[in-house]
């Protein structure tokens, strides 16, 4: 099978894939750890940005305001962003949450039904994307990274697609000729690298971006879709020097790079190829109004303030550390990238005002 498919069966399978059985996966008890479980700063940040495009929207929408979040993790960002809007006086009539995992989803309704009554009852939980576009922000944090994706190595005589085959010792890799689609979307890829890709190259496609990119970006009728996520421009993510690709697996806090092992209990990945999502976005009617990364992003919404807001000296180390975690080079701060696709929107995105990489894509 191709190895699409066999990424969505070990994600997504019910009651045997990775998101659809009950195993922690987010938290020091999980498998990997994501940036609002790492410090209520990185939600306070988004906080500020969508505070700033639901105060343009107030009064213009007729059904209300409304922040969807795709894939919530345990529930903290929401709760914080509830919060943190609540104190600014922004709050949205709605804060709807799409979740494929049910083990996640009840963590989600056991943080959440914490908050205070008149925060807690604008939240609801969706069974697939709404049938209405909103008008509001949509947020999905490490969500593009975990699509299905396609693999390919390049031949002496052109690109061949790494499958996956069944042997006695379990799954393993197979190379076979491309298929008519992957061998088309490889072809375009690599006239557009301003670089050959050498013999025995290894990378991924995610032929699923697009699609899904378009899919959510119709459910948005007036605002702004903000997207989170590790990831690289397309002249870098398919660099020359970069010849294994960047498939990679999570599995009690450990990342490697074998999807054949621990199958259904361990997370799988790939990094966004950035460009073919804002090439999703124009196709669909979307702007790209900003592309960052994660620290430019976090500066600009005022991370700084989180560490000053510190009591005392314990306080602010341990707020300056879950700072420099989200920020700096070496952590999440430069491999993380922010993008703003927006629809009907033409006010400022303050979170975008330091950087601008969309030159980049």
């Amino acid at each position: 099978m191709s190895f699409e498919r066999f990424m969505e069966l070990a994600l997504y399978a019910p009651g045997l894939g990775y998101y659809s059985a009950g195993s922690a996966k987010l938290g020091a008890a999980g498998d990997f750890v994501t940036a609002p479980e790492i410090s209520d700063a990185f939600s306070r940040c988004v906080a500020r940005q969508c505070a700033e495009v639901l105060a343009q929207m107030g009064g213009t929408a007729p059904h209300g305001t409304e922040i969807l979040e795709l894939g919530a993790g345990t529930g903290r960002m929401a709760a914080t962003v509830l919060e943190a809007l609540a104190a600014e006086g922004v709050l949205p009539d709605r804060y709807s949450i799409l979740e494929v995992s049910a083990d996640l989803a009840q963590r989600q309704r056991e943080r959440l039904a914490l908050l205070p009554a008149p925060l807690r009852e604008r939240v609801v939980w969706l069974e697939k994307l709404p049938e209405h576009p909103i008008t509001g922000v949509i947020l999905a944090n490490e969500v593009l990274d975990a699509l299905p994706c396609r693999r390919f190595v390049v031949g002496a005589d052109g690109v061949l697609e790494l499958g996956v085959g069944l042997a006695p010792e379990g799954f393993v890799e197979r190379v076979v000729a491309a298929d008519a689609v992957l061998a088309e979307a490889a072809a375009v890829l690599l006239r557009e690298l301003p670089e050959p890709l050498p013999t025995g190259y290894i990378s991924e496609i995610c032929l699923q971006v697009e699609p899904w990119v378009a899919g959510v970006g119709d459910c948005l009728g007036r605002g702004l879709m903000l997207l989170f996520d590790y990831g690289l421009p397309r002249s870098h993510y398919y660099h020359p020097q970069r010849m294994s690709g960047t498939l990679q697996c999570h599995f009690k806090q450990f990342a490697h790079d074998d999807p054949y092992i621990n199958v259904g209990v361990q997370d799988i990945t790939a990094w966004v190829d950035f460009t073919r999502v804002a090439e999703g976005g124009l196709a669909g009617g979307l702007d790209v109004a900003g592309f960052c990364t994660q620290a430019a992003f976090l500066l600009a919404t005022g991370i700084e303030r989180f560490v000053a807001e510190a009591v005392g000296t314990v306080d602010q180390a341990r707020r300056a550390g879950e700072a420099r975690r989200l920020l700096m080079p070496g952590e999440m701060g430069e491999s993380f990238k922010v993008m703003a696709l927006t629809r009907d929107y033409d006010a400022g995105l303050s979170g975008f005002g330091l950087q601008d990489l969309r030159h980049s894509l």
